[in-house]
């Protein structure tokens, strides 16, 4: 590989940088700039009344695939991204199996990102989805 080529991160390198996202059991299975996919598997740990992954857990799992997402889209010189508005709208319960997450970049801009994430199920049926803004975070200058 050339010197110029871009270094395209690993998924698992991706994951361990967000300590909640890995502890929570998600999986980074793709990371490109023009789509990132992940999962969570159902358990009871994450769900709330009647066995449904809770919605807090979904969005964690929406969060955390749409900020790789715009990690992926950084400036050069720009320090991370960090999420300032997210937005999930909920369409069915999740009560088995996977969650399956897909983000996608909807804006591109050097100071703010818009990600959309679908969240599908199993049966590829879409459970919610997250439109969420990533602000481009710049290094600190004394």
């Amino acid at each position: 590989m050339s010197s110029s080529e871009p270094v395209v991160p690993i998924p698992a390198e991706l994951l361990a940088a967000m300590p909640f996202a890995a502890g929570l059991g998600i999986e980074l299975h793709e990371a490109t700039a023009e789509r990132t996919v992940g999962s969570l598997a159902w358990s009871p740990e994450i769900c709330t009344v009647g066995g449904a992954v809770h919605g807090g857990a979904l969005m964690a799992l929406a969060d955390s695939v749409g900020a790789v997402c715009a990690y992926l889209h950084l400036p050069e010189g720009a320090a991370g991204t960090s999420t300032v508005e997210s937005k999930t709208n909920f369409l069915r319960a999740v009560t088995a199996g996977r969650v399956h997450a897909t983000a996608r970049p909807l804006h591109v801009g050097g100071t703010l990102m818009v990600v959309q994430t679908d969240l599908r199920d199993d049966r590829n049926r879409l459970v919610g989805q997250t439109t969420q803004t990533q602000i481009v975070l710049r290094k600190k200058t004394d």
